[in-house]
């Protein structure tokens, strides 16, 4: 079986088609950042897209902060997932959480620009497959802390989309 080594995911098989999901990692700052190259059941997976794949992700600073600009845009709309997901999380903010967390003492010193900063990359979904849903960022506030994540999604070129979601 013929493969081809990525600096993210390590030496990977290539194949015609199939569903994979094909594990990486990246250094963002410092910290390791999980990645999940996912190839869809009928989408083939050679060593050019491959290539584009960690081409693209050079460009991974760049794009979480543009995630992070359009989740700081949603916060100042009432509607958003993004301010459901920071008033969900500000309500459960007991026991010095507030401090741990955002480095305030209480829940309702957490401003948007506090809420923005305090998010953190978990993980990072690749799909070659599906040009306008490239990059899938996923962002948390901690795994002690919460379990869901607010998602950002971005195109081949690193425009970010503007939806968020939060699972």
């Amino acid at each position: 079986m013929e493969t081809a080594v990525s600096p993210h995911f390590g030496q990977v098989a290539l194949a015609s088609t199939g569903h994979r999901l094909i594990t990486g990692s990246y250094d963002y700052k410092g910290t390791p950042v999980d990645l999940d190259l996912s190839i869809g059941e009928h989408e083939r997976l050679d060593e050019a897209a491959l290539h584009k794949v960690d081409y693209r992700l050079r460009f991974l600073p760049e794009l979480i902060d543009a995630a992070r600009e359009r989740i700081s845009q949603d916060l100042e709309d009432e509607d958003s997932p993004a301010v459901e997901y920071m008033h969900f999380h500000r309500q459960n903010l007991h026991n010095g959480k507030a401090r741990e967390l955002f480095g305030v003492d209480t829940p309702e010193e957490v401003d948007a620009d506090r809420f923005v900063a305090a998010l953190r990359l978990a993980k990072v979904g690749i799909f070659p497959g599906q040009p306008e849903r490239y990059f899938v960022l996923g962002f948390t506030l901690g795994e002690g802390f919460t379990d869901e994540i607010l998602v950002a999604a971005a195109d081949e070129d690193g425009v970010v989309d503007d939806e968020l979601s939060w699972d």
